[in-house]
């Protein structure tokens, strides 16, 4: 986790594609009934960009039912010329469907565009009628300059199967809908199904240690791991650092956790800082221990720290699943060895610990870690860089929070892009969102009114939630995408259990944005988080 956004030089590029916003009716409203005149084969969803329209901009081959005049097709669409629009003056509700039949029996995934103001009581895409339970999924709030995809996938058993766009809004609120498309998936693992629901829990042992309590949403306190499990978090992570100064995330605290993780049946994503405190793009200070080495001793110290506390995870039965070599390292790491602006020491330093992964745990998997999960000019320069040196790697991780980094369509456009360019698995391995303004201790909170702002969701339980439904929704429709890690869910505020590892008396910037709230209840986005899991480890 950072505390700002921060860029270097060639770091700084950002790829974006921005659609003018479209999103007031270029047509006079009026009512309309379904629209015709399209035909298609069997299977196949029928004018499926809205290309075709009938009277006052009705979408051929889809029916209305509703608030007709809120639903119409118009200019700015995301490949075509229009796009599905549903937006009136007044509240309204609108769904625009359409009934396919001669669909073969099977899993089928239905991929949709979209944008969304946000605000709205219910936008949804839905697979309804198809032989089996309904399946949808929420719009996430896009603003209008970029395009999400969204993704569900459904068992048809009849043949037949209707796709559903549904609008409950209030006065002015607005949704878009593009390029549909519905194929055939090999099963419930051929679709957008994310595997990992986790959570960063490095900081629960010091918490506890001064007296930190959490309950479930009823009920008495209990075990905070367990109550992330009982919600569906099936993923642990933890940060590692060499020695820090207050005992806390070195390696006997990270063996002792992953005990309590592996007890659950959760797996294990390890995060090597290289560092005896925080490290992120703004910082990769090396651990005192190794600050004037030279640089073959460096890496070779490098490599035995991180082979033993790989090879100390897989002796006690606690094997690590995957395993981070860095944390936030899109300026590099263990600086200036390592900076961004010296390569090949960069990279000869990542083989090193890759190396050292494998060699200690051949089963684990290799991660590499960046910020600013939108930054898509940025990361493709430093995975061209790592690649074009032969740095080991399985899996590209980014950081997203939408307050820093960006619009989720932005992240959305960059994770496809790597997972085509690299051929690896990508994933969100840090991410949050405040559940109110108010502080809890003398820490200025991380997560303030202009950072509310900025990212467009209200500082409320309920706005917490939803920014997790959006995330984990984003991420899924994306192919070869693992799953989302939220940063800290448990850190919330205690005397002693502050940020600086030196100094017992600096605070908790972060309780606002733990998923327990300053009682040490659980809040919604606990369950939206270990929902987004499917099919359930």
């Amino acid at each position: 986790m950072q505390n700002r956004k921060i860029a270097f030089g060639a770091l700084a590029l950002v790829a974006a594609v921005v659609v003018p916003d479209l999103g007031r009716p270029a047509v006079a409203s009026g009512g309309f009934g379904a629209g015709a005149g399209v035909t298609s084969p069997a299977g196949e969803v029928a004018n499926p960009g809205f290309e075709t329209t009938g009277d006052l901009g009705s979408p051929a081959g889809w029916s209305e039912r509703g608030q007709r005049s809120a639903s119409f097709a118009e200019p700015g669409g995301r490949s075509g010329e229009n796009r599905l629009t549903h937006w009136a003056e007044q509240p309204y509700r609108v769904e625009t469907s359409q009934r396919l039949s001669g669909l073969r029996p099977g899993y089928h995934t239905l991929r949709v565009s979209v944008r969304a103001s946000g605000g709205q009581r219910d936008a949804h895409v839905a697979l309804t009628g198809c032989g089996g339970a309904t399946e949808r999924v929420d719009l996430p709030r896009t603003g209008a300059d970029w395009w999400v995809e969204v993704a569900l996938t459904t068992r048809v058993t009849s043949g037949r199967c209707t796709i559903e766009l549904v609008s409950d809004g209030n006065a002015g609120d607005w949704a878009h809908f593009d390029d549909l498309s519905l194929t055939r998936a090999d099963g419930p693992a051929g679709g957008p199904a994310l595997r990992i629901a986790g959570a960063d829990v490095s900081h629960l042992t010091k918490n506890e240690h001064y007296g930190a309590v959490y309950r479930d949403r009823t009920g008495p306190p209990r075990d905070a791991l367990r109550i992330l499990r009982a919600n569906g978090v099936n993923y642990a992570r933890l940060k590692v650092w060499v020695n820090p100064a207050d005992g806390f995330s070195d390696k006997e605290d990270v063996l002792a956790k992953a005990r309590r993780a592996h007890a659950l049946g959760m797996g294990l994503l390890i995060d090597f800082h290289y560092s005896d405190t925080w490290a992120d793009p703004g910082k990769q200070f090396k651990p005192a221990a190794w600050a004037e080495l030279p640089f073959d001793q460096l890496r070779q110290a490098l490599y035995d720290h991180t082979y033993d506390v790989v090879a100390s995870l897989r002796r006690q039965g606690t094997p690590a699943d995957m395993v981070q070599i860095g944390n936030e390292i899109n300026g590099g790491m263990l600086w200036p060895d390592g900076r961004w602006d010296n390569w090949d020491g960069l990279a000869a330093l990542l083989t090193t610990a890759s190396t050292a992964v494998t060699d200690a745990s051949p089963r684990s998997k290799v991660a590499l870690h960046l910020a600013e999960g939108g930054n898509n000019g940025g990361h493709r320069w430093w995975f061209d860089n790592a690649v074009s040196r032969g740095v080991p790697f399985d899996i590209i991780a980014v950081s997203h929070y939408t307050y820093w980094h960006g619009p989720l369509g932005s992240l959305q456009a960059n994770l496809f892009d790597l997972t085509s360019a690299y051929g690896k698995p990508v994933m969100v391995v840090e991410t949050g969102y405040g559940f109110t303004l108010a502080e809890n201790d003398h820490e200025a909170n991380i997560f303030t009114a202009s950072l509310q702002q900025t990212s467009g969701y209200p500082a409320t339980p309920d706005g917490q939630a939803d920014a997790m439904r959006d995330m984990v929704n984003t991420v899924a429709a994306v192919p070869g995408a693992l799953g989302v890690f939220y940063w800290e869910p448990t850190w919330t505020a205690v005397d002693g259990a502050g940020w600086d590892p030196a100094d017992p008396a600096s605070g908790d910037g972060w309780e606002n944005q733990a998923l327990f709230d300053y009682s040490g209840r659980a809040l919604p986005a606990l369950r939206v988080l270990g929902d987004s899991v499917s099919p359930k480890r």
